[in-house]
């Protein structure tokens, strides 16, 4: 058997048993998928039993899973919630969490390009991780759920849009420019999105749903692919392409068939985090710089200082700038929610390291932090709020709130 076919094995397994685990040790204590996805990577990798390596094609099926997770996180944006005054604040605590991060990162990494890549990496909130804990939780679809969502949806589109102007190694204006380029189709796809669809196409959606066909199965990947394939042309991270394709998927099944699209939705999930997400977050494990981080010294250092940096730099705005209907222990849920970051780490430090800006031990201790944050910030979150109980807000109060 092949080396591919051997690790792919082992990734599927891992994809298998981890949510026995979760399961397992959920009924105990509420544990995240990822976390025993990412573990296992590591137990399997080269650092600890050295039965699993990456190569092309694991890598590749890794990038198609982090597109997938981005992708599913614009996909679940409710433009109903997602505006008015909890938007401009989501976006405010953003920009003062790029510039506290950005001073950090190159105070800490001592230079410009080192300190970017770290300071970007702080301001990230990993949305498709916090948004299944809140779906579980039924709190996605209340008022705490659709502040959740602002603020992480900009904290995941946010740190996008940075290592485009920033990371790209592009002068920033040509960077600006481009990005303008890709705002502007992107802004042309979502108009044509908007307009309502042809009787046939609804027509065809129903007919082919429990079909061979899946017509709107291929749709939602063909919205994909030409999104992915515009942010490539353009030079832009494929991220960026991902996460549009979402929002747009989302507003063409929306106005099209709202009756499928809930349907729709779990048989892209079915492919994404039934498949090629698991093989993300398992190869991350298995790439993880077990070896630079126990060996002691700076790099173990920097793990729980990187930790508390995600609640600073990223959290300490959120606390200021959070809706002024949240009470002190559903801002206390916000900022840890926010302040949960993973797989935009993953990637930033990736592109790091493979730049030669970061170096393995600071990439580790980076994406470190991101983990203990995802088994931590959630858990807290979760407890903090369930001391309080869940408090529904008036309709009025929402309707107020959310007022242009």
């Amino acid at each position: 058997m092949s080396h591919s076919g051997s690790t792919l094995i082992l990734i599927m397994a891992i994809a298998v048993l981890a949510p026995l685990l979760a399961y397992g040790v959920g009924r105990r204590l509420p544990v995240p998928l990822v976390i025993f996805e990412i573990l296992l990577g590591i137990l399997i990798g080269p650092d600890v039993l050295d039965w699993a390596r990456p190569d092309a094609l694991i890598d590749g099926l890794s990038q198609l899973g982090l597109t997938m997770l981005i992708f599913l996180a614009g996909y679940e944006i409710e433009f109903g919630k997602v505006r008015g005054d909890t938007l401009r604040r989501a976006v405010w605590s953003w920009l003062a969490a790029l510039a506290l991060g950005l001073g950090t990162g190159i105070l800490l990494g001592g230079g410009y390009a080192k300190g970017v890549f770290i300071g970007v990496a702080l301001t990230s909130t990993a949305l498709g991780t916090v948004l299944p804990v809140l779906r579980d939780a039924g709190a996605l679809h209340g008022r705490f759920g659709s502040v959740v969502m602002a603020f992480g949806a900009v904290g995941e589109f946010g740190p996008i849009i940075a290592m485009a102007l920033l990371l790209s190694g592009r002068a920033a204006a040509e960077s600006a420019v481009l990005l303008g380029v890709f705002a502007a189709l992107t802004a042309a796809a979502v108009l044509w999105a908007l307009r309502p669809r042809p009787p046939w196409f609804s027509r065809i959606i129903a007919k082919t749903l429990h079909s061979s066909g899946q017509f709107a199965v291929r749709f939602v990947f063909l919205v994909l692919a030409l999104m992915l394939g515009a942010s490539t042309a353009l030079g832009l991270d494929v991220l960026l392409g991902a996460f549009a394709a979402g929002l747009i998927t989302r507003l063409v099944l929306t106005g099209a068939a709202p009756e499928s699209g809930p349907e729709i939705l779990e048989k892209v999930e079915g492919v994404g985090f039934g498949f090629l997400v698991p093989v993300f977050f398992v190869v991350t494990g298995i790439e993880f710089d077990l070896d630079s981080l126990l060996s002691g010294g700076r790099t173990l250092l920097l793990l729980p200082v990187f930790l508390l940096l995600f609640l600073l730099v990223r959290g300490g705005p959120i606390w200021f700038l959070a809706p002024r209907d949240l009470d002190r222990r559903d801002r206390g849920g916000l900022v840890l929610y926010g302040s949960t970051a993973l797989p935009l780490v993953v990637a930033i430090t990736t592109i790091g390291v493979d730049d030669h800006e970061l170096s393995a031990g600071d990439a580790a201790a980076l994406v470190g932090a991101g983990m203990v944050s995802v088994l931590v910030f959630p858990l807290l979150a979760l407890k903090l709020r369930a001391r309080a109980g869940e408090k529904a807000l008036p309709s009025e109060a929402v309707r107020g709130s959310e007022a242009w």
